[in-house]
C-alpha cells in the first residue's frame, strides 16, 4: 500500500465532512481533512502533514466544483476564519450540520434513530444580537476584529456580515476616539495599554443598545470626553458600561463593571415577553432561532397544566418564563448573581407568580432540590459548551424526573451526556436540530429523554476502564477518547491520558496505570496526543 508523505500531491473526491465543516477525502487507504473542500468535488490535494491517525491536506487546485460552492460574501473570510462555511451555499451548510449532529449522537451517543429534521433561518446574515470584537494596532492605528483561528492575531474587521451594523459603527467609535486622543490599547505581553475588548448587545426588537468597554484600567479624566465623544458619533446607543478586566487570560468579561452613561442593562422582547438584561447575563445570540428553539423546549416539557418543571442554567429566565406560561410551576437555577436578578426583575415585569430562581451552580442546585425532596415532571437543561458535570446528572437523575429536555450548542458534549443519561434509564425518543449560528459550524440541538422506568437506586454495569474517573469528576476515559477523536482525529489510549493528567497535577486512583514491576518501562505519550489530550481536558473544566 502506498505511504502518505508531506507534499505528494494527489486527486481525490470529497466524500464527507468534519465536525468543523472541513472535507473528508481517502487517500491510500487513509482520511484526508481538506479545509475549504466540500462534498461531491474532486481536488488536488496536497499531503500537509501525516500522523498515526490523521492526515490533514491542503485544497490546491478543484477539478470538479460542486454545485453547493458560493463565492464568499466577506472580504476577510479566509484570514478572520469566524465564518468558516460560506464558501457553502445555505442549504449544504444545514446538510453539514444535521450530518455533525447525528454522526455525534451515533458514534458517541450510541444512538440508532437519527435526528429527522434542522431548522434553518430565511435570512443567514446579520442575526446576532451580540459581538465582542478584539481591540489592537495594525499599522499605526487601532483596529477592532476577531482572533485568526488558534492565535491572538487580530484580523481588522470594518463590517462583520453575521452582526448589526449599529454593533461596527459602535465598536469603530471607540476605536477612532483612542486613535484621536492617543489611547493605547492592551498589549497581553507587556500588561501595558488599556482597551481589551468592544462588547456590544443590540436588541431586535427595541431600540436599546449597549456597549461594554473591556478595559485593564479606567479612563480618568478622559471618561467624560469618550462618554461625549460616543454620543455623538453613536447616537443610537441607549448605554456605556465599563468593565475593569484586569485577569490575564482569555475572559473577556470579568472584574468590575461600572455604568458610564444611561441604561447599563438591556431591555428587549422574546417569544413575547419582555427581558431586561445585564452584560453578564445569557441571551440567545440569534433570538429569530432561539424563539423557534424555545416553542420546540416548551413542547417537550410541558405535557399538562400541572407541570413542575425545573429549568437549570436558566440564565435570565428566558426559558424558564417560557416554561411557566404552560406549566403550574417552574424553579429556575443559575450561577451568575446578575442573572438571577435579572430572572427575578421579567418575571415581575411580565406578571408572572409561577416561578422562583435560585442563584447555585447547576449541580448543587439539582442536589439541594432533591434533598428537600422536589420530584420535577420534566428538567430542562441548557449548558455551556463544555455540556453537564457528571455531579450535575447524577443529581439530576437522582430526582427521577419522567422526562428531560437538553438544548446543547455542542453535538459533541451532547452525545456524551446523552450516553450517560441513556446509562442511567433514559431513553432519547425526540431529537431537532436548530441552526442558531449560520455560517459557522456550531449548531444547536434540543432533545427530549424520556424515564424507561422508574428505579431506586442507581448500579449501571459498565466497562471500567471506560468508567474511571478521577477525583475531580469531571469527565471519563471513554469521554476524553470521543472528544480527541472528533476533534484532532487521534487515537488515543487510557495510558496516554493517565500520564497527561498526572503531568496536569490531576490525580489517578491508587495504583492505576502503574508498572506491574519497578523495571516495567511505559511508553512516553507523543508530543501531538499530549496537546490533543490537554485540550480535551481544558474543554471538559479538568485544567
Amino acid at each position: 500500500m502506498e505511504q502518505l508523505a508531506k507534499n505528494q500531491l494527489h486527486t481525490a473526491e470529497i466524500t464527507g465532512y468534519t465536525s468543523d465543516g472541513a472535507g473528508v477525502c481517502h487517500i491510500a487507504g487513509r482520511a484526508v481533512f481538506v479545509k475549504g473542500a466540500l462534498a461531491g468535488e474532486t481536488w488536488q490535494v496536497r499531503i500537509l502533514k501525516v500522523t498515526a491517525n490523521a492526515v490533514y491536506g491542503k485544497a490546491e487546485q478543484c477539478l470538479s466544483p460542486a454545485p453547493a460552492r458560493t463565492q464568499p460574501p466577506c472580504p476577510v473570510y479566509r484570514t478572520c476564519g469566524g465564518c468558516s462555511l460560506q464558501h457553502m451555499d445555505y442549504d449544504e451548510q444545514l446538510r453539514m450540520k444535521l450530518q455533525r449532529v447525528n454522526d455525534a449522537l451515533t458514534r458517541i451517543g450510541g444512538v440508532s434513530t437519527p435526528v429527522q429534521d434542522i431548522i434553518g433561518m430565511e435570512y443567514p446574515l446579520c442575526y446576532r444580537n451580540k459581538a465582542i470584537y478584539a481591540v489592537g494596532a495594525k499599522d499605526g492605528r487601532v483596529v477592532k476584529g476577531f482572533y485568526r483561528a488558534s492565535s491572538h492575531d487580530i484580523t481588522p474587521v470594518e463590517q462583520c456580515l453575521l452582526q448589526l451594523p449599529l454593533a461596527d459603527k459602535a465598536a469603530q467609535a471607540v476605536c477612532d476616539w483612542m486613535d484621536l486622543r492617543g489611547v493605547a490599547p492592551y498589549d497581553e505581553a507587556t500588561g501595558r495599554g488599556t482597551v481589551r475588548h468592544l462588547f456590544t448587545r443590540c436588541a431586535m426588537h427595541t431600540p436599546d443598545a449597549v456597549l461594554c468597554i473591556v478595559s485593564a484600567r479606567g479612563f480618568g479624566a478622559q471618561t467624560d470626553d469618550l462618554i461625549a465623544y460616543l454620543r455623538e458619533h453613536c447616537p443610537e446607543l441607549t448605554g456605556i458600561v465599563l468593565d475593569v478586566n484586569k485577569q490575564k487570560g482569555n475572559v473577556v468579561l470579568a472584574g468590575d463593571f461600572y455604568p458610564l452613561w444611561g441604561e447599563p442593562e438591556l431591555t428587549d422582547r422574546l417569544c413575547g415577553l419582555t427581558f431586561t438584561l445585564s452584560p453578564q447575563a445569557f441571551y440567545q445570540v440569534n433570538p429569530v432561532q432561539a424563539e423557534r428553539l424555545y416553542e420546540r423546549a416548551v413542547e417537550c416539557a410541558v405535557n399538562a397544566p400541572t407541570d413542575q418543571v425545573l429549568d437549570l442554567y436558566c440564565g435570565a429566565g428566558t426559558i424558564s418564563l417560557c416554561l411557566a406560561r404552560k406549566a403550574a410551576h417552574v424553579i429556575g437555577a443559575e450561577i451568575v448573581p446578575e442573572a438571577i436578578e435579572n430572572a427575578r426583575r421579567n418575571a415581575e415585569r411580565n406578571g408572572i407568580e409561577n416561578v422562583e430562581f435560585l442563584c447555585a451552580d447547576a449541580g448543587a442546585a439539582a442536589a439541594e432540590l432533591a434533598r428537600r425532596g422536589v420530584r420535577p415532571d420534566c428538567i430542562v437543561v441548557d449548558p455551556p459548551r463544555k455540556g453537564m458535570s457528571p455531579e450535575a446528572i447524577d443529581a439530576m437523575v437522582s430526582m427521577q424526573p419522567p422526562r428531560i429536555v437538553y438544548v446543547s450548542c455542542d453535538p459533541g458534549t451532547l452525545a456524551r451526556d446523552v450516553k450517560l443519561l441513556t446509562q442511567r434509564g433514559y431513553t432519547l425518543t425526540q431529537a431537532l436540530a436548530v441552526d442558531m449560528f449560520p455560517q459557522t459550524p456550531h449548531v444547536e440541538t434540543v432533545c427530549l429523554l424520556v424515564l424507561r422506568n422508574p428505579v431506586t437506586h442507581i448500579n449501571i454495569d459498565v466497562d471500567v476502564e471506560e468508567m474511571v474517573q478521577d477525583k475531580r469528576g469531571m469527565a471519563t476515559y471513554g469521554q476524553i477518547k470521543d472528544y480527541v477523536l472528533e476533534h484532532s482525529g487521534l487515537n488515543v489510549s487510557s495510558l496516554y491520558i493517565a500520564q497527561v493528567k498526572q503531568k496536569h497535577g490531576i490525580i489517578e486512583r491508587e495504583n492505576y496505570n502503574k508498572p506491574k514491576s519497578e523495571d516495567a518501562r511505559q511508553p512516553q505519550c507523543p508530543l501531538e496526543k499530549e496537546r490533543a489530550i490537554t485540550e480535551a481536558l481544558k474543554h471538559f473544566g479538568m485544567l
